[in-house]
């Protein structure tokens, strides 16, 4: 959809860790970015395209159609969802934000003849698969919990708007991702590996799954190049990718921590990474594409030294 007329995209869950990273790459590469999010606007915010920043919540079809009115939006990421801890504490409205917000979301790209929309999905649609599999985009999606199955739902309704009505829609089922920023409670240690690299005092990080324990892990930068990636590219090839991850070992993070600073500590925990598959078939957007991140460990030695 790279055309002079279709250069501009909303981003849904614009401010939140992915959407932020997103939406700054568009920007960067010279797309007009619509960031939507039911959080309040920051006062403090500031940027060259804060104007495009809209308060909405995805329930609120009316309130989605005055957005679609008032902008000419040519291409969609869909980034909002209420995250899985979240949703098991609150299923009736994890429910109506992931997956009755998403078909108010399809209806708006039918009615105003939007070009592509890209979903962040999710490799919980899997999920939990033995530690010598590795998943591909052929296997069969099996969700354990409510937001895995939402996920696989909404790329169930994007199949049927694509068939029924032509709209492009396209799948990115995305592992956990890391980097700085993420502002997580429930997963603070996908940040914390980054933000305290440098730190001169004793520092422990709780990593809460056991050290043999493998886990698909993305950095925020290559999860926001792959969506961008998909809504550039002239006609994707296929309906849903697997995003390009790395399957580290939970002992291995430990060890290449503690030893880039003696100062840091990880504590691991009792669990294991249940829901998601712990080795995957990423072929399908790398050949075609051609991007290959760089190794996790080596993203955390140039974030150390940078």
């Amino acid at each position: 959809m790279d055309t002079d007329e279709t250069r501009s995209v909303l981003v849904t869950g614009g401010r939140g860790f992915v959407g932020r990273a997103v939406a700054k790459l568009l920007q960067r590469e010279g797309y007009e970015v619509v960031s939507l999010d039911a959080s309040p606007i920051p006062t403090s915010a500031a940027g060259p395209w804060n104007d495009r920043e809209v308060r909405c919540d995805l329930t609120d079809a009316e309130a989605l159609l005055r957005v679609f009115e008032a902008r000419h939006i040519r291409g969609i990421i869909h980034l909002a969802a209420i995250l899985p801890t979240a949703a098991q504490r609150d299923p009736v409205r994890a429910t109506q934000v992931n997956v009755d917000g998403s078909l108010n979301l399809l209806e708006q790209a039918r009615r105003f003849g939007v070009g592509r929309m890209v979903f962040g999905s999710s490799l919980s649609v899997y999920g939990t698969r033995a530690a010598e599999q590795a998943v591909s985009e052929t296997d069969q999606a099996a969700p354990e919990d409510l937001y895995g199955a939402s996920k696989l739902y909404v790329e169930q309704l994007g199949a049927a708007y694509r068939q029924q009505f032509g709209l492009e829609f396209v799948s990115l089922r995305i592992g956990r991702v890391v980097g700085s920023g993420a502002r997580s409670v429930s997963s603070a240690w996908r940040s914390e590996i980054f933000e305290f690299l440098g730190t001169r005092n004793a520092t422990e990080i709780a990593v809460p799954y056991v050290g043999s324990e493998r886990i698909l892990l993305l950095h925020i930068d290559d999860v926001a190049t792959m969506l961008v990636a998909l809504v550039h590219a002239a006609c994707p090839a296929h309906a849903i990718y697997n995003a390009v991850c790395e399957s580290v070992v939970v002992d291995d993070l430990k060890r290449e921590l503690e030893r880039l600073n003696p100062n840091l500590g990880v504590k691991l925990g009792e669990t294991h990474a249940l829901g998601n598959p712990r080795r995957l078939d990423a072929s399908r957007f790398r050949q075609e594409f051609g991007i290959q991140p760089l190794p996790i460990f080596e993203q955390l030695t140039r974030a150390l030294h940078p």
